[in-house]
This record gives structure tokens, C-alpha cells and sequence, in this order.
């Protein structure tokens, strides 16, 4: 097979478009540009983005087939932009089997200020948006740029000092002077406005820079894995970072009670010393196990647990450990990040308590110039070697990242060869030694490497294979194959369906720890999530259908159509998904099929009976929908009626977080109520008698809410299970209320469920009973199918996919569509 010869490279983190298409020189690692086109984009790059590389391409005389490599820009930028760009180029990589490379969005820019000729001093300001900028200041020689700092965010107003505080004449541009040229005009020379976006030539000249210095080769499949190319974000999220900012704080009137903790903490015996252990908790191998029962949770280090951390710096730090003053002073600071473990015995909550879980180990980083210094590693020596620490690690090394750093270093004493095997394996190296660092005078040995992330594949989430596809297995298939991907909220999800409409692949990767600690869904959590997950869930339903069909050589290629969902759902995470299937449809020459995602939820009933056939009354509750639909026949759609306020499973969440539950709140309320009295408590049925179709929530959840307080200024102790069985059976009335009226007024004799919700098992036994008196069939989807998953979304597409419904690629994602109108 001939060399492949051409490199596409492409950016959206802007308000351009910026495409490139150039030569590889492979005998002298240069690039030789083809083709540079920019075109303004207005917030639109995810419906313009594949006919620019389309343009760009013809422009070249290249086809995608000649195409050896792709390059894409990481960003700084746009949040929302920078995740187009990626998930579109992890598209294309994979359907065109090619290696992908990032590159940085500013760096392109001044390569661009290095080929009009401009030598000395630049400085390129990105747009951060909220008043803030990406500033990196560069030294342009003949050679190209040399950046003088990592990447960062701060307000434009402090910027002014940051650019004062050099003493050369320097150029100035970026798309931040489209909102701050006046700003910053008085401290150097700002470049014409025509120079303040990257060009596809830019971002050629990065990959040829990097291709010297051996961050890039053309035939580098391992250099170029687009399962771990992730954008520069530079910060957390707004929901992490107030979480940061707030349990960086002592709780309101603990102070005092923290320093009596503090005071009378025992080094000796350790912070875990009020949890019995069992004995023999080293194997034969010395490694650690856990007690029988328990199991380890990892969230962001709060400060009300300071005294457990100084008992427990006190009991392995030596010399060296931090007082509590030391680790208060610490916690706030915008510049760290502190995670710790804790050994909890109820599997079901998400969140960490004093008294019930006991903390046995954390990690705290400091992110600077670029890196992260690990600060401090320290693990209750009854629980080692169980891998706590690395996952710390990890955690620290995902915050560093989005912050902008891509290196760790830390110091170890150097008679700790533990753990320096425990670094090296990490992929940290010795630099070198720190003679007499430590207290006592002993020397650390320095080490230093990449961000030893977790797999990127999955972004750290649970994977799994359904068992939906697996009655199928060694089934024949038919020509028919259909990828399908969802990710309308906070899964990604990825399915293959054949002609017959058998489930040959189903691989979900779920976020649910991710938020489970903000008490519900984080869009931008999601988000960022989603483009970690988006490459390695797709690859991984492609290897699962190959052992299905039995077929290893199986590829992208042998697909007949690509599916996303593009409505209802966030925006940023409808993006993801459909930037993703777009770049694969594309490099793979593969019609594009929609599909609305409450649609789906509606499909999921024939996984448990394929046969089943309109007219019929589907009930959909969610945490985002609750409505009675009817379903005249496939794709035509009446909304009967809707939820005026809240949705059933928002109303579930919503009380579970006022009971201390956790999140996802269905399962802990439902699992609660078994143990409760549903007549105990008489909450309203809101809209019970309405004589139509209308649902409301709000009130039902403000009158809990009521009831608490009541119940609290009274002093009296919560009735938990009585509570939450009678708040359940307040909901299930009005559902199964509607439900009968819509089956008797319809006169349909079949009855569907769909949503999240509808796997409450006593929801799921009224709405049988309901059935079995009205003689109607009831049809349910299977546990694993009422959530959001990918294989409802594929037997949409398969019916979309042979009635020729296709979308362009001009086609945009919605957050709110209506199921009754046609698409």
C-alpha cells in the first residue's frame, strides 16, 4: 500500500473557522501548506465545520483517502468551541483509521505573527469570555516562537499589569482585542484586526514545530491516539470551583469544635481509630485489604475533615507533617487541589459523613507554570497497596490538566524505594536529588513526568456492556449496520443495530459519580466528560460487535449509516455526540440520521417486545420530561400532556437531597419507601382532578419540604421511610390517575413506559395493575433500557435509516424540540 502523504488540520475555539491542508515532507519533518482557508463561523462551526474541510480539501486537490494524519485545536477558546472542533476530529481519526494530534490555538497565532515577519516580543490574547483572556507572551526569533508561559486565565483588567510588566516593545493580538483593543492598545502594538484569529496555516506550522521536537509523527499511531486528545480548558468548572471555594471553609460554628478535635487527636493511634478493623488485614502477600462490607469513596478534600488529616500527617509524615493551621492556609488557595479517600459502608450513599465514614488517605497538588507539584501523599498504612493513592493521584492529575498543567513532579525521601516504585510506575523518572530537604536532613530524590491520567478511553467512568445485544450473539446479520450515539445528558453512550433490528453492540459510560456530589447533573461536567468518553465508548461498541458478528476485521467502513440524538437534552452535550457522528459519517462516506431522544425512550419498549404496534399510550418520566403521549403510529406523535413545573424525576431528586440522600435521588427514595407506611403522611395530588392531562410537580415537592420543617421545629425526628413512601405513593397516584383516563379516552389497548423513572418497581406495579383491570397490554423496557442508552436511539434510526430520513451536515443540535412535530 502506498504512503499516505497529506495532513488535515482544522480549529473552531473561536469565531473562525480555520482549516489547513498540507504535504508531509517526511525526509526533512516539514510541511509543505496546500490549502489555508478561514471563514467566520458566529457561534454556527458546528453546522459549517465539514463543508469547510470539504472546501479546503478540493482546494488542495487532496482526498480524505490520500490523508496520512489529523491535527486539531485544543484551544484555549470556547469551551463549547474547542469541544466541536475535538469531538469532530476523534471522529474522523477514527473512521479514517488515522492518528490524531493537537495543537495549541494560540501557538498557531504566533506562527502566524512569525510568517508575516514579526520577530522580538508577541503576546496572543485569547477570549476567555466573563471578562478574561488567555494571555501567552512569546519571543519570535528566526527559528519560530518560543513560548515564554503555560497557558492561563486571568481578568482582563489585571492583565494590563501582566503585559506592563515587560520591559520590550511588543506586539499584541488574539480575539480578545475584539473586546479590549482600547484596553490594551497603551502597552504594545496591536496587530491588524485580520491577524487576530488562527489559520489553517498556523496550525500546520504547530504540527511541523512539534513534528521537530518529537510531539508529532505522521506515523505515530500511539503519539497520535485520539481516544486521549483532550481540549485546554485552563479552568474547573464554575460547580467545581465553588465546591473548591466551599469546603475550603469551616463549617459555620466548627471552628472551635475543630480545634478541641485537633487538640486531643492521638498521632499514634491515627485518624481511623474509631473504626474497628478486622484483624488480618494483610494477605499472604502483604498487600491490604478491605474490612468485609466497606468500600472506598474519593471525593474533594473539606476542611472540616483538617483534624483527621493533621492526626493522620502526624502519624506517617514525621518531622515533616503539617499542623492544621498549615493545612487551612492551604485549602483555599485557587492554585491547589486536595483530594482524600474514605472508608464508608454504605454503598448506596454518595457523599461522605463525620461518624459514619472515616478518612484514610488524601492528596493535595499545587498547579504552577505549566505542572503540578504533588504536595503531600499519605494513606493509613492499614489501607496501602490498594491502589488509593493512585487514584488520588489521578484525581489531582485531571483537575491539573484542566487547569492547564501537563507535567507532575514531586520530592521523595530517597530511603522511600517504595515509593519510588510506586512513581515509576506511575511514568514519573528521576531527575535528580535534593541534597538535606527534609526536616531531619535527609536527601529527596526529584521526580518528574506527564500526567499520569487515567484511562482517557472512558474518562474514569464505569463502563458497560449491556446485556441488551447479548441474546443476539452469533446471530448472522444482515448488509445493515447502524452506529447509534447518545448523549443527550450525562451518558455516553454508543449501540450497533442491525437490518432485523437485533442489538448487536450496546456499551454505556456512565457519569453518575461525577455529580453525584453537586446533587444533580453539571452541563458542563457533562460536557467535558462526554469528549473524554465520546472516542473510547465508540471503539469499545465496535470491538464488541465484532465478537458479536464474529467478525474481527470488522470496521467503520462496513457500517450503512451513522445516528446521534440532536434533540431534546444540554446543548453542550447534544455537541459532543453529534460533532462526533458527523466526522465519522463524514470520513467514512455515511448518511447522517437524526433522532429525537424522547423518541427513543419510546423504542426502548420493543427491546422487551419487538412486535408491539401503535396505536398505544406511552407514559414518559424522566428527571427532565414527564407526559402522556399517543402514538397514532410510528413518528406521529400527540403530547396528551405534560408536567407544568417540575418533572417526576427532578421532584425525586429534589427531595432526596432535602432528606440528606444523595443523588441520584429515584433509587434512594424508592429503596427507602419499601420500608415506610405510604398512607402515613397525606401529601397533595396536584392536578389529580383536573380533567385533563396536566402534571405539576412543585407543589407536591414544596409541601415535603413544608412537612420537614414542620417536623424539625417540633422537634421531632424524621420519619425517613414513612417520608419517603408516602411522597412516592403521592406521585404514583397522579400517574396512574392520568394514565387511566388517557387508555379509557383513547380507547388504545396497549400501554407503554419510557424514562429513567420508569424503572421504579412500585411505579412499575401500579401501572400492571392498572393494565390488568382495564384489559389492556402493558408494555415495559427492560431496567437497563429506562435510562438513557444508546440501543433506543439505533432502532429509531434503523426505521429513519429505510424510510431515507437523513440529516445534513449542516444540521445544528436543540435543547427543546416538540416529539408531535415530524423531523
Amino acid at each position: 500500500m502506498s504512503q499516505k502523504n497529506y495532513i488535515l488540520a482544522f480549529d473552531t475555539a473561536n469565531e473562525i473557522i480555520a482549516v489547513g491542508v498540507g504535504k508531509l515532507e517526511r525526509e526533512t519533518a516539514t510541511i509543505k501548506v496546500l490549502a489555508s482557508c478561514e471563514t467566520p463561523a458566529f457561534r454556527a462551526s458546528n453546522t459549517k465545520l465539514i463543508a469547510k474541510i470539504d472546501a479546503a480539501l478540493e482546494d488542495a486537490g487532496v482526498a480524505k483517502s490520500e490523508l496520512a494524519c489529523v491535527a486539531c485545536g485544543r484551544g484555549p477558546g470556547s469551551f463549547t468551541g474547542v469541544r466541536i472542533c475535538t469531538a469532530t476530529a476523534k471522529g474522523i481519526a477514527l473512521g479514517l483509521d488515522l492518528p490524531l494530534f493537537g495543537v495549541s490555538t494560540l501557538d498557531a497565532q504566533a506562527w502566524d505573527q512569525w510568517a508575516k515577519g514579526a520577530r522580538g516580543e508577541v503576546v496572543v490574547l485569547g477570549d476567555a469570555m466573563r471578562k478574561e483572556v488567555y494571555p501567552v507572551r512569546y519571543v519570535l526569533n528566526d527559528e519560530g516562537p518560543v513560548r515564554q508561559n503555560a497557558d492561563f486565565v486571568i481578568k482582563a483588567e489585571a492583565t494590563k499589569e501582566w503585559l506592563a510588566a515587560s520591559a520590550e516593545r511588543q506586539t499584541i493580538t488574539g480575539d480578545a482585542l475584539g473586546k479590549f483593543a482600547e484596553l490594551f492598545a497603551p502597552f504594545g502594538t496591536l496587530a491588524p484586526e485580520s491577524d487576530w484569529h488562527p489559520t489553517g496555516a498556523g496550525l500546520l506550522r504547530c504540527v511541523e514545530a512539534a513534528w521537530c521536537n518529537g510531539a508529532f509523527d505522521p506515523d505515530d499511531r500511539a503519539l497520535g491516539n485520539p481516544l486521549a486528545l483532550l481540549p485546554v480548558y485552563t479552568r474547573l468548572s464554575d460547580a467545581e470551583e465553588h465546591e473548591r471555594i466551599k469546603l475550603a471553609k469551616m463549617p459555620e460554628g466548627a471552628a472551635r469544635a475543630q480545634e478541641l478535635r485537633v487538640g486531643v487527636a492521638d498521632p499514634k493511634e491515627g485518624c481511623c481509630a474509631s473504626i474497628p478493623v478486622e484483624p488480618g488485614l494483610e494477605d499472604d502477600q502483604g498487600s491490604s485489604v478491605l474490612p468485609a462490607g466497606f468500600e472506598v469513596r474519593f471525593v474533594p478534600l473539606d476542611a472540616s475533615w483538617v483534624g483527621e488529616v493533621e492526626a493522620l500527617e502526624a502519624r506517617v509524615m514525621g518531622s515533616d507533617a503539617w499542623n492544621a493551621a498549615q493545612i487551612i492556609d492551604d485549602l483555599p488557595r485557587s492554585d491547589r487541589t486536595w483530594w482524600a479517600a474514605f472508608l464508608t459502608s454504605d454503598a448506596a450513599k454518595r457523599t461522605v459523613e463525620h461518624g459514619s465514614d472515616t478518612l484514610i488517605s488524601y492528596a493535595g497538588g499545587w498547579i504552577v507554570d505549566g505542572g503540578v507539584q504533588i504536595l503531600k501523599v499519605a494513606t493509613d498504612p492499614r489501607y496501602r497497596r490498594l491502589g488509593i493513592a493512585r487514584s488520588l493521584i489521578e484525581q489531582i492529575a485531571l483537575d491539573a490538566r484542566d487547569l492547564g498543567a501537563h507535567e507532575m513532579s514531586l520530592e521523595v525521601r530517597i530511603t522511600n524505594t517504595g515509593a519510588h516504585r510506586f512513581y515509576e510506575e506511575l511514568g514519573l523518572k528521576n531527575i535528580g536529588v535534593r541534597p538535606r530537604y527534609y526536616s531531619d536532613r535527609e536527601d529527596a530524590v526529584i521526580y518528574e513526568g506527564p500526567l499520569p491520567l487515567p484511562h482517557h478511553d472512558v474518562a474514569g467512568m464505569d463502563l458497560m456492556i449491556n446485556d441488551i445485544a447479548r441474546a443476539h450473539e452469533g446471530v448472522p446479520s444482515s448488509e445493515t449496520l447502524i452506529f447509534a450515539i447518545e448523549t443527550s445528558c450525562d451518558e455516553t453512550a454508543a449501540a450497533i443495530i442491525n437490518g432485523e433490528g437485533e442489538i448487536i453492540a450496546d456499551v454505556v459510560a456512565s457519569q453518575i459519580d461525577f455529580h453525584a456530589r453537586f446533587g444533580g447533573v453539571v452541563p458542563e461536567i457533562a460536557s467535558r466528560k462526554h469528549i473524554e468518553a465520546i472516542a473510547g465508548v465508540a471503539f469499545e461498541c465496535l470491538e464488541q460487535a465484532r465478537e458479536t458478528l464474529q467478525n474481527p476485521n470488522l470496521t467503520w467502513k462496513d457500517l450503512s449509516a451513522v445516528a446521534a440524538t440532536y434533540a431534546p437534552g444540554l446543548v453542550g452535550a447534544l455537541v459532543v455526540g453529534l460533532a462526533f457522528a458527523k466526522g465519522l459519517a463524514w470520513s467514512c462516506d455515511l448518511p447522517l440520521v437524526g433522532v429525537n431522544h424522547l423518541e427513543g425512550h419510546i423504542y426502548a419498549n420493543k427491546l422487551a417486545c419487538p412486535e408491539i404496534e401503535p396505536p398505544m399510550v406511552v407514559s414518559l418520566v424522566s428527571g427532565g420530561h414527564t407526559m402522556l403521549v399517543e402514538v397514532k403510529d410510528w413518528g406521529e406523535y400527540e403530547t396528551l400532556g405534560q408536567t407544568l413545573d417540575d418533572a417526576v424525576g427532578e421532584a425525586y431528586d429534589k427531595v432526596a437531597k432535602a432528606l440528606g440522600l444523595g443523588y441520584p435521588g429515584g433509587p434512594l427514595i424508592s429503596k427507602l419507601a419499601e420500608k415506610g407506611d405510604p398512607r402515613a403522611i397525606k401529601f397533595p395530588r396536584a392536578m389529580l382532578h383536573s380533567g385533563d392531562y396536566t402534571f405539576s410537580l412543585s407543589g407536591l415537592k414544596t409541601a415535603v419540604l413544608t412537612y420537614l420543617q414542620k417536623e424539625q421545629q417540633a422537634d421531632r425526628e424524621w420519619n425517613m421511610p414513612d417520608i419517603a413512601a408516602s411522597f412516592q405513593q403521592a406521585v404514583i397516584d397522579v400517574q396512574i390517575a392520568k394514565a387511566r383516563t388517557a387508555l379509557e379516552q383513547t380507547g388504545a389497548r396497549e400501554f407503554c413506559l419510557g424514562g429513567g423513572v420508569a424503572a421504579n418497581p412500585k411505579l412499575r406495579e401500579a401501572y400492571e395493575a392498572l393494565c390488568d383491570e382495564l384489559g389492556v397490554r402493558l408494555t415495559m423496557p427492560p431496567l437497563k433500557a429506562c435510562t438513557d442508552n444508546a440501543s433506543m436511539i439505533a432502532l429509531v434510526a434503523l426505521e429513519r435509516y429505510q424510510a431515507d430520513k437523513f440529516f445534513d451536515f449542516d444540521c445544528d443540535v436543540a435543547a427543546h424540540v416538540s416529539l408531535d412535530d415530524s423531523y
